[in-house]
């Protein structure tokens, strides 16, 4: 043991989740044991042309799969779980968690098969579990979902606190406040780095309570009696559908969920004893009619704007079910995440065409701490390095500047980036390596099959279109027999550009007929003689660069 270099060396590696939101994945290395934590997917980037999620590359733990103990989850949001069906079927390894977060990763499972193959822990707060030379703690914190942990992971280089999402609320909807004690006397026994939540670092002050938004509500609907209300949230945010379902119960109104990830999120919750439902509170989409409008409440997905989400259908007359009518009220109970401010405002505008009524200020707080509770938990957990974590740069640096407040050297503060390699050697710390990190794009049912160059092509089309140049030659003689006949898509409307295309007809069978009298037999050659003319020809006359598909046909 003496004679490994490692011995008694603990490394941080983010393979995930620095400089952006979303995919937030981290091992932690002691000798031959790894602790994962997190397992998050990100959503795609708008020139990431029809991507469905982007899921973190593991070749770092897949290349050393035997040291992997297992997935330590701090809470159900999709940017801490969406990606474990699709990692769990590389990194087959338990997983532990809370209650409801197990709750909503067996959705997941079920969806994909995983149920029989997988081992799942719940784990309580204030419990403790060993994994390798880990023992890893869940404290109990608040966020905007039901049982968010935060971690304590002891290891024998020294423990590491790794706060998850958190908020500091003291009057939550549903269980009991953050375990602030607990952050002390970890503190009080020595802490060697805190991993704390940056998303909300460049706010000052303190993130208001949930419970604020509950009297919000209350008041939108006193002042909306006579309309029907639909309310547009997080399908996760448990917390804020009970209330809505309270507000609902007391001005005796149904309430209808509409979407799907609501519809799982609601029914593992309740299932588990997370939302407390009135009887007969809610109904079926299909009772609708039943009822008059000013009786109901629609609780749907949207509220990001995502297009196929039932808020944005509803908008865009698309949903089966769901019409807007003159005088509904539409609250949009959430913030736009970053990037997504033009899909909501779009949505928004559609909903005022059809004369509806919208709300979208005030209905929402974050579940993320502000600077005066980032500070408190420095000052309770008071650790020798701040590593911040959860965030884009920005808000990374914004952490960085608290700790420089509370007197924290720079030296001691690291803004890591996702892939770096933080090593805590004899109570020191340094980055030493870098390891390789990306995304993995997952579109339908293919993940990591599309990838820059498919992406790239996927940009072309979109942008100028396609022409597809059919011929057919003889095999034997190398004689045309047919063509060339052009067929183009997104490029021009035929119709109005029949002389562009019968030129484009004449420049290719120029340029093939050139080809063959100079005996050109290589098949690849003549695709290319054909591409490079009609490139020069379309360029020259529209001044775009379609993709262009020679397609030779034998006889």
């Amino acid at each position: 043991m003496k004679n490994n270099s490692n011995a008694g060396v603990l490394r941080v590696i983010p393979l995930g989740g620095l400089e952006q939101i979303g995919m937030n994945i981290t091992a932690f290395e002691y000798q031959d044991s790894i602790v994962v934590v997190d397992c998050g997917m990100a959503f795609p980037d708008d020139d990431m042309l029809g991507i469905d999620m982007v899921i973190p590359d593991i070749t770092y733990l897949l290349e050393n799969k035997e040291k992997v103990k297992g997935f330590v989850i701090t809470h159900g949001h999709e940017d801490h779980i969406g990606a474990l069906p699709y990692i769990i079927k590389q990194l087959n390894v338990p997983i532990y968690a809370t209650k409801l977060t197990i709750g909503l990763i067996e959705n997941k499972f079920e969806e994909h098969g995983l149920m029989e193959t997988t081992r799942r822990k719940i784990i309580d707060f204030g419990q403790s579990i060993n994994l390798g030379h880990f023992r890893i703690e869940f404290i109990k914190t608040n966020h905007s979902i039901q049982d968010a942990a935060a971690l304590a992971i002891y290891s024998p280089a020294g423990t590491i606190v790794h706060t998850g999402d958190f908020k500091v609320d003291y009057t939550p909807v549903y269980g009991d406040a953050i375990d602030l004690q607990r952050f002390a006397e970890i503190g009080r026994k020595g802490v060697l780095a805190l991993m704390c939540d940056s998303t909300n670092a460049e706010r000052p002050g303190f993130t208001m309570s949930e419970r604020t938004v509950g009297t919000t509500i209350d008041t939108l609907f006193s002042e909306n009696t006579r309309e029907r209300i639909i309310i547009a949230t997080f399908a996760s945010n448990v917390d804020r559908v009970q209330q809505i379902i309270n507000s609902a119960y007391k001005f005796g109104r149904k309430v209808v969920i509409q979407g799907r990830s609501m519809e799982n999120v609601i029914g593992t919750a309740s299932r588990l004893g997370y939302l407390n439902i009135p009887e007969n509170t809610l109904i079926d989409i299909n009772e609708m009619k039943n009822y008059p409008d000013d009786k109901l409440v629609l609780v749907t997905t949207g509220s990001q704007g995502e297009s196929m989400a039932a808020l944005s259908r509803m908008a865009a007359d698309l949903h089966k079910k769901v019409t807007i009518k003159p005088n509904d009220t539409i609250i949009f109970s959430s913030h736009p995440i970053p990037g997504n401010e033009k899909a909501v405002s779009n949505v928004i505008n559609e909903l005022y065409e059809k004369g509806a009524k919208v709300i979208f200020q005030d209905v929402h707080v974050s579940g993320h701490a502000c600077q005066e509770e980032i500070k408190l938990i420095y000052s309770l957990v008071k650790p020798k390095y701040a590593v911040p974590v959860h965030g884009e740069f920005r808000h990374l640096t914004a952490q960085a500047n608290l700790a420089k407040s509370l007197g924290y050297p720079s030296e001691r503060i690291f803004k890591m980036h996702t892939g770096d390699v933080l090593e805590f050697r004899d109570g020191e710390a340094k980055i030493v390596d870098k390891v390789q990190t990306g995304g993995i794009m997952v579109d339908g049912l293919g993940v990591g099959d599309v990838g820059n160059i498919v992406l790239r092509d996927r940009q072309k089309l979109s942008e100028d279109g396609i022409i597809i140049v059919v011929f057919t030659l003889d095999r034997a003689s190398n004689q045309l027999l047919s063509g060339p006949d052009i067929v183009t898509r997104g490029f021009v409307y035929v119709r109005e550009s029949e002389d562009l295309i019968d030129e484009a007809h004449d420049v290719a069978e120029d340029a093939l007929g050139s080809a063959l009298d100079a005996h050109v037999t290589d098949w690849g050659k003549l695709k290319l003689t054909v591409k490079d003319a009609l490139g020069s020809f379309v360029w020259r006359r529209t001044k775009r660069r379609p993709m262009i598909l020679p397609i030779i046909m034998e006889a």
